[in-house]
This record gives C-alpha cells, sequence and structure tokens, in this order.
C-alpha cells in the first residue's frame, strides 16, 4: 500500500513515475494504476494546479459521448454541435462541484487513506499563507522605513 509519506512530505520527484499516455487516459478515465505510480496520483491531486488538471481529466472523460453526438445524431451539425457543448459545460458544472470528492476517491484508488489529499493540500496552503505573509510583512516594513526618511525621522 501506499500509505508512506516519505514521497508527499519532501516532494521527491525520484519516487514517482509518470502514467505513459495509454496509462493516463484510463487514469482519466477513472481507471486505477499500478502501486508504482501512487506517489504520482497523488502529486497529481494535491499539486498547485490540481482544480486544473481535474478539469482536463473530467473533458476527457466526456470526449467519447461528445464525439459520439456529433458523429452518430442525425441533423444540422449545429444543433448537434450546441447539443454537445451543452453537455460539456453541464459536465463541467457537475464535475467542479465534486472535485474534492473525485480526487479523494482517485487518492484512496491509490492506496492512500481517505483525506490524504485534503491534508496536504491544507499544508501546502499554510506554508504559502506563511511566504505570503512575509512577504507583505517585508513590504509594510519598507514602506515604514521610507516614510520614517522623508518624515526625517
Amino acid at each position: 500500500m501506499a500509505t508512506d509519506t516519505a514521497a508527499q512530505d519532501d516532494g521527491d520527484v525520484a519516487a514517482r513515475h509518470r502514467p505513459g499516455p495509454l496509462r493516463w487516459f484510463w487514469y482519466a478515465l477513472g481507471g486505477g494504476l499500478p502501486e508504482r505510480h501512487s506517489a504520482w496520483v497523488l502529486h497529481d491531486t494535491t499539486t498547485a494546479t490540481w482544480g486544473y488538471r481535474h478539469v482536463l481529466r473530467a473533458t476527457v472523460q466526456m470526449l467519447v459521448p461528445i464525439v459520439l453526438v456529433l458523429v452518430l445524431v442525425p441533423g444540422p451539425f449545429w444543433i448537434r454541435g450546441m447539443a454537445a457543448l451543452g453537455g460539456l459545460l453541464l459536465g463541467l458544472i457537475f464535475s467542479i462541484a465534486y472535485m474534492p470528492e473525485t480526487t479523494e476517491n482517485r487518492v484512496k484508488k491509490a492506496g492512500y487513506p481517505a483525506g490524504t489529499a485534503q491534508a496536504v493540500r491544507d499544508r501546502a496552503a499554510v506554508g504559502r499563507d506563511a511566504a505570503v505573509s512575509d512577504k507583505r510583512r517585508a513590504a509594510a516594513a519598507k514602506r515604514a522605513a521610507r516614510y520614517r526618511a522623508r518624515q526625517g525621522r
């Protein structure tokens, strides 16, 4: 099982094995990956771009029905195209609404306990918040120093 947190904590890139294109396609459709990809799955669902990655996976999932509508449904192409676009937009709305639950399910399939992805994202947010706070504090000190210099203090 992939419950070892060493790879997720230090961000060890060497421990992550990215799946090939066919395996990624299977993963995007909701399939599980072999255990050697579990660190990559955790990274995929917790990195700063996890929301964009989720939308990409959802779009890939919806491509099959969209292509079927565009190719098999009779009628003018613009009507089929608008139906496909409407289905895509509705599907994306539902996908975005359930994004945290879907990513947690992917992480559970990779062998991690439930709640791992959210915990990793929360830890990263604390680190980002601390960095932003330090930057703001430094900028405020710089502004205060400029103000004091202008006032001759």
